[in-house]
């Protein structure tokens, strides 16, 4: 019979700025911006099996398991392990509990891929490092690594070169437009602020930062646009990622939480507060 032996958080992350400052030679673009997490997450439970079969149960996400990030995080994790010459790897049932709301800018799917990662490397052995994980991670999604590094950092490159900050910890109150949008149409749209003055780790908060895709967002969808006019009543309000979702910073979970009761009932909504170290780092070296 299968054993709960591990169970980890998958945090949510917001943006707490972005810019693009250039185009690189291979046609990525370069950013900047600050990682912060909350102590809001899905979970991943693993179940170690007494056979060498592997599973994934998830009933929330609706993703093909052959397209979900966990499952491709274990694929990749047991090819590095079989590259090292361990091939005799123990079987495993991750189960997979949604809590993030998906196509939201708050990280979930590459968030469960970290945690798969992580908590795989574990059950086997931790035979790989922070490094080795993070270049897994980069495989499977520009985010990972982040959620591997696991502090709040200032970021830069595509977003995987790291330099640890302590940012305020506010509350927060994150909302979700009931909107799907394209990373790549906003990419390529031609409004997209692409040259923005480089920003500094130590000066960041002196500087006039914002969200690049924020304005270009707005503009494709009157729902969020109106969303953000209503949020920015209450708080300072900014999308993360490249949306859908908007966050307002709050001093006091109460401020946080009467604003949350004029939300429309009908939007994916919660209050969270900063966390500089992952939750999911956290529970590791409990």
């Amino acid at each position: 019979m299968a054993v709960n032996t591990l169970t980890l958080p998958a945090p949510a992350k917001l943006n707490l700025f972005l810019h693009i400052i250039g185009r690189r030679s291979d046609g990525y673009h370069n950013l900047q911006t600050v990682f912060q997490f909350l102590d809001y997450a899905d979970t991943l439970k693993f179940y170690t099996a007494a056979d060498d079969k592997f599973d994934l149960i998830d009933h929330d996400s609706h993703i093909p398991r052959d397209e979900n990030l966990v499952w491709k995080a274990l694929t990749a994790l047991k090819k590095a392990y079989e590259e090292k010459g361990i091939t005799q790897l123990p079987g495993c049932s991750i189960e997979l509990i949604k809590r993030l709301p998906q196509g939201a800018g708050l990280g979930g799917g590459s968030s469960n891929a970290a945690t798969a990662l992580e908590g795989l490397n574990q059950l086997w052995g931790s035979h790989l490092n922070s490094t080795e994980l993070q270049a897994i991670g980069r495989k499977l999604g520009a985010d990972v690594p982040v959620f591997i590094h696991g502090h709040a950092c200032f970021a830069e490159g595509i977003g995987d070169v790291f330099t640890n900050i302590t940012p305020p910890t506010p509350w927060y109150l994150v909302v979700k437009p009931n909107v799907s949008i394209s990373t790549a149409t906003l990419f390529s749209h031609p409004k997209l602020e692409r040259n923005c003055s480089p920003v500094t780790a130590d000066n960041w908060q002196q500087q006039k930062v914002a969200n690049v895709f924020e304005p270009v967002v707005c503009d494709l969808h009157t729902e969020v646009a109106m969303l953000r006019r209503a949020l920015l009543e209450y708080a300072p309000t900014r999308l993360t990622g490249s949306g859908a979702c908007l966050f307002s910073t709050f001093e006091t979970r109460q401020a946080a939480k009467e604003a949350q009761q004029q939300v429309p009932k009908e939007l994916c909504s919660f209050i969270a507060q900063g966390q500089n170290r992952s939750p999911l780092i956290q529970t590791l070296t409990q």
